[in-house]
């Protein structure tokens, strides 16, 4: 076997001793990446998150719809059905579409969401690049000037060429791509939170835009009313009534019109607004449907508080965050732990200019093993003390985010079930009386028994009266939309009355 043989040989078996340390990371069974980890609900409430069990926190990686992604293209969406972009309507129809429509739009082609989808593609590539080993390091020294060459019993050498390696613990970068991973994930829940904020925005607008539209048809509604007010006034004058009943219906109608246009500006801009978020500014023929879809509540704020801790994105990334700082845990410890590095080094030998009289011109070949020594305890147990630290505050941020988002959750109950008691109240007693006292004093006014005042109080009231019942619909689903968003996902069912 000659010397370049032999080489060869040395590095393949550096190859193979290689390969045993990188086989480390790969069938390890303690560092298992967030796929492999089983989902886990978030504690209910009061409970605190314990320092000493591993977490396994929401639910496994979604990196699937994020790979494969062209540099500057935003990823594909989850295939949920808010999430589908939808194709614009064109033209200067005005046809109405529910409130799901423009979340779908606003979801699935929004600047923000596109760029958060983008981070989540790029925080994916992360832990390969986490796992994957330094790069070799090639050196090769020679000798230019031959009188002043190293010389060996075999001649005089060349030049030396070494190939080299490193290879850290085998599970430190197991450990730093599981970091990696669940940071992935902490990406991904971030964007559903913004998804959640979207949602939100959108149907806020949304349901604005419908109370102006709703309040306008109300006012339009009345104004005919008004109109007949100022006919019955003047039936009155004329038949030896006051010239100022007159004048007070003409001013009902003065104001009705007032209010009218403030309407049709506050309808524009939410008009403006909504077109913004569904990514089509100019658009200004959008129209909200006649009715808004009702939602129940479940039974018991408990069962939000059970949906909220197995859907809300905030606190699933906040438990991602706990486990990753397990995970940095057990990267300082990992650090008492020595790296390795190995290599191989050919020299080249020649008999020429050689100065020893037994030179033959055999090349030389070594190998070289490398091994760190962590011997600077103080600095490693105090990078174990700042890790341990840190997971105490995540845990601490959790349970804090938890209980936070539970308050916010009771919070939208009581405001849901305020909102509803005065609807009915509105709907079944106020109203009612109110349009019956109008139609009384109308009568009454005909009679001559009583006054126009009592006319134009009763009918301002009832105007009233019906605004503020579109505003308490208008702002019930805005509460409600606000306490989706709490909750993560939906919990409510459709309302059956």
């Amino acid at each position: 076997m000659n010397q370049r043989q032999s080489l060869t040989l040395t590095v393949s078996t550096l190859g193979a001793v290689g390969l045993s340390l990188v086989a480390g990371c790969r069938s390890g069974a303690t560092h298992a990446p967030p796929h492999a980890v089983a989902a886990a609900s978030i504690p209910a409430a009061g409970a605190q998150v314990s320092l000493d069990t591993a977490a396994s926190p929401g639910s496994p990686l979604r990196l699937a719809q994020f790979e494969g992604q062209d540099e500057g293209t935003a990823p594909a969406p989850s295939a949920t059905p808010n999430e589908a972009p939808l194709p614009l309507a064109t033209g200067n129809a005005a046809a109405s579409q529910p409130v799901d429509y423009f979340v779908g739009m606003a979801v699935g082609s929004h600047p923000r969401i596109r760029a958060a989808r983008a981070r989540v593609a790029a925080a994916i590539q992360r832990a390969p690049q986490a796992r994957a080993l330094d790069d070799p390091l090639l050196t090769n020294s020679f000798y230019p000037i031959s009188d002043q060459a190293l010389q060996t019993a075999a001649g005089r050498a060349g030049n030396t060429m070494a190939l080299s390696q490193k290879y850290p613990w085998p599970e430190k970068r197991c450990t730093r791509a599981a970091i990696a991973d669940r940071e992935t994930q902490m990406a991904m829940a971030r964007l559903d939170q913004l998804e959640l904020e979207i949602e939100e925005m959108v149907r806020l607008a949304y349901y604005e835009l419908w109370f102006a539209d709703r309040s306008l048809e109300i006012s339009r509604r009345n104004r005919e009313i008004a109109a007949e007010l100022i006919t019955l006034a003047k039936a009155r004058n004329q038949a030896g009534g006051s010239q100022q009943d007159v004048l007070r219906a003409q001013l009902q109608v003065d104001a009705i019109d007032d209010r009218l246009i403030g309407l049709a500006r506050q309808k524009a801009l939410a008009q403006a607004d909504l077109a913004a978020l569904v990514g089509d500014p100019g658009r200004a023929n959008i129209e909200p449907t006649r009715e808004l879809d009702n939602a129940a509540l479940p039974d018991s704020v408990e069962e939000l508080f059970a949906v909220a801790g197995e859907c809300s994105p905030r606190l699933r990334e906040l438990q991602w965050a706990v486990s990753r700082d397990r995970q940095k845990q057990q990267l300082a410890c990992l650090n008492r732990y020595p790296d390795f590095t190995m290599g191989a080094s050919w020299q080249s030998i020649t008999e020429s200019a050689a100065i020893s009289p037994v030179a033959n011109g055999h090349d030389n070949v070594g190998f070289m093993v490398g091994v760190t020594l962590p011997i600077w305890r103080e600095k490693i147990n105090a990078s174990i003390r700042e890790a341990s630290a840190e997971v105490t505050a995540s845990n601490r941020n959790f349970n804090a985010a938890r209980d936070d988002t539970y308050r916010q959750i009771r919070r939208l109950v009581e405001q849901v079930g305020a909102a509803e008691e005065q609807l009915r109240l509105y709907n079944e007693r106020v109203l009612p009386r109110a349009k019956q006292a109008l139609k009384l004093a109308s009568a009454d006014y005909r009679g001559r028994l009583v006054d126009f005042g009592e006319v134009t109080d009763g009918f301002t009231e009832v105007l009233m009266f019906e605004l503020q019942v579109a505003r308490a619909e208008a702002t019930l689903a805005g509460t409600m939309a606000q306490l989706r968003r709490a909750v993560g996902c939906e919990a409510m069912t459709a309302d059956s009355r």
